[in-house]
């Protein structure tokens, strides 16, 4: 909890997040669960020290040296997930989460060609995300769009793969996968990697993302642009290049940025090191993001009192950030309708003085 006078305003102003890996919400706690559950041993604690109990590996998170250092644990953590069952355990421990912390639209990403490498079936998979998504709706009243990523790390024959399931299983015509992205590992692989596939994706008219300018300079988020991605998840070295800032800026091309994770991979020194204010000066859309928050210590509202902590914002720059959520967000109009309003009459109950 921050000590931000606007903390109580923050918990409550309606969020829409478009950054989160489900498979980045594997707690230690469910990884150590899930194994048992599964009958899966996890590895020797006499070799890798992290695995001893629920809080080595807790701590151990707490100290990635980079980007592939978190996705070793990112991708071992993932050999507990098995079953239909597991999947949708997995979404629903974080849609909680979510709702508590005041999200009321969710656009989440998974990785399906990482568990296919462990055998395990893509229907299995998207069945058991779509389950959770679905549980979500219901009983805690939030929309939700499932996000397909290809991973860089893996081959594009790998991800072609996967591309054609989703098209065979008709996916995204039925409403079950609503977009495409890819992420990963940044520096090294071709930028353009996915090119083949994202021109037969944006043909079908499926929307598209990609992780870029993380660690990556500002050439891989024109490279994303120019294959046609609609939206730029993390972005935060855009500021390098003043020109194309200036082209996301008039576009109005949303940044998914995630500042406690920024931090945590040692992107940036510190969450006030993370563009935020000079977004909103150059008129920059984005959004505020959880990343990976099992791994990363902080789920979105954790992450939206970290920003205030850095940049003490005001409550219609708040309103402004929520705002470009919605409006960005791939739901139908109708529902932007709903959430704006809901928006509207938060900012409005803080301002008289009712919150």
């Amino acid at each position: 909890m921050c000590q931000s006078p606007l903390h109580d305003f923050l918990q409550g102003l309606p969020k829409c997040e478009h950054h989160v890996h489900l498979e980045g919400c594997l707690t230690p706690e469910l990884i150590f669960q899930l194994a048992e559950r599964n009958g899966i041993t996890l590895p020797d604690p006499a070799t890798n020290p992290a695995y001893a109990s629920v809080e080595a590996l807790t701590t151990r998170y707490e100290h990635f040296t980079s980007l592939d250092d978190f996705l070793h644990f990112y991708f071992e953590g993932m050999a507990v997930l098995k079953k239909e069952q597991d999947f949708a355990d997995l979404a629903w421990s974080y849609f909680q989460k979510a709702h508590a912390d005041g999200v009321h639209h969710a656009e989440v990403f998974f990785d399906p060609q990482v568990h296919q490498s462990r055998g395990v079936p893509y229907q299995t998979i998207v069945a058991g995300f779509s389950a959770g998504c679905q549980r979500a709706e219901r009983a805690l009243g939030l929309s939700t769009r499932l996000i397909l990523c290809f991973v860089r790390h893996l081959p594009v024959a790998s991800a072609k793969e996967v591309y054609e399931e989703f098209l065979s299983h008709q996916h995204f015509e039925s409403g079950v996968v609503h977009g495409l992205g890819w992420s990963s590992s940044e520096v090294g692989p071709p930028k353009d990697m996915f090119r083949e596939l994202y021109a037969s994706a944006a043909e079908k008219k499926v929307p598209l993302t990609a992780h870029a300018g993380e660690e990556g300079d500002p050439s891989y988020i024109s490279t994303a642009l120019e294959l046609g991605a609609e939206r730029i998840d993390h972005g935060i070295r855009l500021i390098e290049n003043p020109e194309l800032m200036q082209r996301v800026a008039r576009e109005g091309i949303l940044l998914t940025v995630c500042p406690l994770s920024n931090v945590r991979l040692r992107c940036v020194p510190s969450v006030a090191d993370v563009p935020v204010r000079r977004f909103l000066e150059a008129g920059v859309k984005f959004s505020i993001n959880s990343d990976d928050p099992a791994y990363f210590g902080g789920y979105i509202l954790d992450n939206y009192c970290a920003v205030q902590e850095a940049f003490n914002l005001s409550v219609l720059e708040w309103r402004i950030i929520a705002e470009n959520s919605v409006q960005e967000s791939w739901i139908e109009d109708s529902r932007k309708a709903t959430l704006l309003e809901r928006i509207e009459t938060h900012v409005k109950e803080h301002l008289s003085g009712s919150v």
